[in-house]
Order: structure tokens, then C-alpha cells, then sequence
């Protein structure tokens, strides 16, 4: 079996490895959080604890999900809200977990309702021996305006709230972002001076998953009515990237310290995380559908890609995609890359000639004859849509070559070591 270094240092802490539950309902009580210890996670952040005069009251059902044909679900709506239980229970069981796990990384993820609750609560979980503070700034679904994501889209109350949490309390500290905002970098750069230490992102992003169409109302349907709540899995991941992307590429915050969440289920999901610039991981919805076992696949999957890319410690791929992925104006426009057929594997499906016809540019038409696709160099533009919805694989990057009157030397594209995505237009047949 392949060993390699998963441990990592975030904010001045020590990770075994760099999972962690995410603030949720998979890490909402000792018993919980002690089953994902002893399965292998290097830390947990435990349920948002609020005020202890904050009653929280969930309603049932409260879970949808958005599937895709017989797959595991893609996508999780939850309209969970923080931690039920009475602030000094989950205290105790912060105790506890510390006491009987102390060379794991427990996280106190907390939420306030004004500068006074926030200190007293840093206050508190730093007493029961919480590791680091998350603030959670985000949570889409809390039925008091003064908390959650209407909080996290405000840069001078997010500023003014990590200023008492500092107050309250010495340990580090990472504010947790809400995507359901055009752009994150004023709330972080708010949040980095109010003394934030790094940064959390992203929380689930507001939704309505599905509807009813007999009973005409959104789910899931609490006694006949549902609500915009928080969306997290698979789905979620792209914005949690773009996000990732835009505060490590932002002037000034190129080094700032990130956890990332959002749609994280496999090896290869972390890597792309790691790999933007998030040095530790939050995990919720695999958790969800598969248990906390999932741990094991996603840090052997990790070490055998760290094994491939000849990496020794984790660390050395944090960030290493952040500069390859530039604004779309700085693009090479010079090329133009052709898709090649391999007609041993093509099936005569008809797939690639339907969307190139409808959806893109006409450059394949149909030999009812043979059942096969004709190719029509002079309409393609290279979209390689025809690529992306072939069922069998038999359709990859061709020929490149330079679009008249540019400059360029398609000799020089390394077209072989560039792979199509493997997303959903995958499945589509």
C-alpha cells in the first residue's frame, strides 16, 4: 500500500490528514464525532453552536435531493439550522471529544446574533478546548435575519462580528463565506480585518431543488408549503472552485489560508481543492450517502495521485492550478483543435451528429447508408461538443491548427496530454 504524507499545518494547527466533517448535521454530537475520529478524519467541525437563549425548532421533512436517472444523488437540499441542542450539552461533548481525542483537531463552529454573543461564545468553546474557531457567517436557512447568510454578505457587520470573536478569544479563527454573492472578496477582505485568520468556503447555496407538480408546490413539503434553503453535494462543486479561484487570485489574498467545502466526495474532488489552494477539506454530503468510511478511499485515492505526480508531502500541491487559470481575455485565441473519430469504437449512436446539428455548428451531418457521422472540416469551429456527448469515448482532441492570419506554432500544442471533461454530458445517453 502506498504511504505519503497527507498531514498539513492550517492556521498554526496540525491536521493528520486534511478531512474534516464540515459543520453539519454528520458531526452533531460526541458520539458522532467520535465514530469519524476512529474512522480516520484528521478533524471535525462540529455543529454551529448558537446562543444559549436561542431556541432552535427544525421543521420535518426538512431533506430533498436532485438525482439523475438511477445515480446516487447529485445534489442535497437541506433546511437544516445550527445545532439543536442546549448550549452547554454541546459544550460537554466539546469537552469530552478533546479529553478522549487529543491529538485530533476539533473545530467550534459558532453563531451569534450581535457583538456580545459572538465574544461569549468564542469564549466559551476556547474553555471547553476547541482547537480553532470557524465562524459561520452563511447558513441560508435561519429564521432570524440577524444570522446567517444575511450576515455574510454584509463586509462591515462580518468585519465588526470577527472583531469579537478576537475579543472573546485567542485561538485561530476562519470565517465561513456564503456563495449567494456576486463577488466574495470585499466580505473577506472585511473579514481578514477584523482579525479572521483564514477563510471557509463555501457554505450551500439557496435553492429550490424540485418541484411537485401535482400538488404544485416546492419540496420537500412541510405541511403543504417548502422554502429556499441551502444546496450541497456534487452539484455545488463548480461554484465552490470559481470562489476557491477568485479570493487566491485576488490582489493581496494570493497566500490567505482556505478550507474548502463544496461537493467534495472523492479523491479526485479534493485534489482539485487542494490544488486551487485549500490546504484543509470539509466534507458533508458523501458522508451523507455514504458513511464516514468514505475517508479511507479519498486519502488512499490522494497518495496514489501524489505517488503519480512523484509528491512526497501534500503541501506541495497546494495552489499549483491557481495560475493556469486565467481571465478569459488573456485566452490563446490562435488555435483551432479539430475532434478525431476513431470509427473502430463508434457505434453509429447518432448522439454527436443530433448535438452538433442542434446545439452547435452544423459541422456533421448523417450517411443513413452507413450509419455513421460525415465530418465537414469547413463548419467546425472546435467546440468538441460532439466529444462531450459521445456515449463510447470514440471522439477525442484531433488535429490543431493555427486559425488564418493568427500567429502560432500548433506543433508545439501538446494535444495529448489535454483530456476532455468527464461531467455529466458523459451520461447523457
Amino acid at each position: 500500500m502506498i504511504k505519503k504524507d497527507l498531514s498539513v499545518d492550517f492556521l498554526g494547527v496540525h491536521f493528520e490528514n486534511p478531512f474534516c466533517l464540515s459543520s453539519s448535521p454528520v458531526g452533531n454530537c460526541y458520539e458522532m464525532c467520535a465514530r469519524a475520529y476512529d474512522a480516520g478524519w484528521g478533524g471535525v467541525v462540529f455543529k454551529t453552536i448558537g446562543p444559549a437563549d436561542f431556541k432552535v425548532d427544525e421543521v420535518s421533512p426538512r431533506f430533498d435531493e436532485l438525482t439523475k436517472e438511477d445515480t446516487p444523488f447529485v445534489a442535497f437540499k437541506n433546511m437544516e439550522q445550527i445545532a439543536e441542542h442546549p448550549l452547554e450539552e454541546n459544550l460537554t461533548d466539546l469537552r469530552k471529544l478533546k479529553t478522549n481525542y487529543p491529538n485530533k483537531v476539533l473545530i467550534a463552529s459558532i453563531m451569534g446574533r450581535n457583538e456580545a454573543d459572538w465574544e461569549d461564545l468564542a469564549r466559551q468553546v476556547e474553555a471547553a478546548g476547541a482547537d480553532m474557531i470557524e465562524m459561520n457567517l452563511s447558513c441560508p436557512q435561519m429564521t432570524s435575519h440577524s444570522m446567517g447568510a444575511d450576515v455574510g454578505t454584509n463586509p462591515k457587520l462580518c468585519q465588526t462580528y470577527c472583531e469579537a470573536v478576537k475579543r472573546g478569544s485567542k485561538l485561530p479563527m476562519m470565517a465561513k463565506m456564503t456563495p449567494n454573492i456576486t463577488s466574495m472578496i470585499p466580505v473577506v477582505k472585511a473579514c481578514m480585518a477584523g482579525g479572521a485568520d483564514g477563510i471557509a468556503l463555501i457554505n450551500t447555496v439557496k435553492s429550490v431543488a424540485n418541484i411537485d407538480l401535482e400538488k404544485k408546490v416546492g419540496l420537500p413539503i412541510v405541511n403543504g408549503k417548502s422554502s429556499v434553503s441551502g444546496l450541497s453535494g456534487k452539484a455545488v462543486k463548480p461554484i465552490a472552485l470559481r470562489f476557491l479561484q477568485e479570493i487566491r487570485s485576488a490582489a493581496g489574498l494570493e497566500q490567505i489560508p482556505v478550507s474548502g467545502i463544496g461537493g467534495i466526495e472523492t479523491w479526485s474532488d479534493a485534489a482539485e481543492f487542494i490544488l486551487l489552494g485549500a490546504t484543509t477539506l470539509q466534507v458533508t454530503t458523501a458522508v451523507m450517502q455514504y458513511g464516514y468510511r468514505v475517508v479511507e478511499d479519498m486519502k488512499n485515492g490522494l497518495m496514489h495521485y501524489m505517488d503519480e505526480q512523484g509528491v512526497d508531502h501534500l503541501s506541495e500541491l497546494v495552489g499549483q492550478v491557481t495560475k493556469n487559470i486565467i481571465p478569459a481575455e488573456q485566452l490563446d485565441r490562435n488555435y483551432k483543435v479539430y475532434p478525431k473519430i476513431d470509427w473502430d469504437k463508434c457505434i453509429g449512436c447518432g448522439r454527436c451528429f443530433i448535438s452538433c446539428q442542434d446545439g452547435a455548428h452544423q459541422a456533421l451531418t448523417w450517411d443513413d447508408e452507413k450509419r455513421l457521422p460525415t465530418f465537414n472540416k469547413d463548419k467546425c469551429v472546435g467546440c468538441q461538443l460532439c466529444a462531450l456527448v459521445c456515449p463510447v469515448h470514440a471522439i477525442t482532441l484531433g488535429v490543431v491548427e493555427t486559425k488564418p492570419g493568427r500567429k502560432g506554432d500548433p506543433s508545439k500544442v501538446d494535444v495529448a496530454s489535454q483530456r476532455l471533461p468527464s461531467g455529466p454530458f458523459r451520461h447523457l445517453a
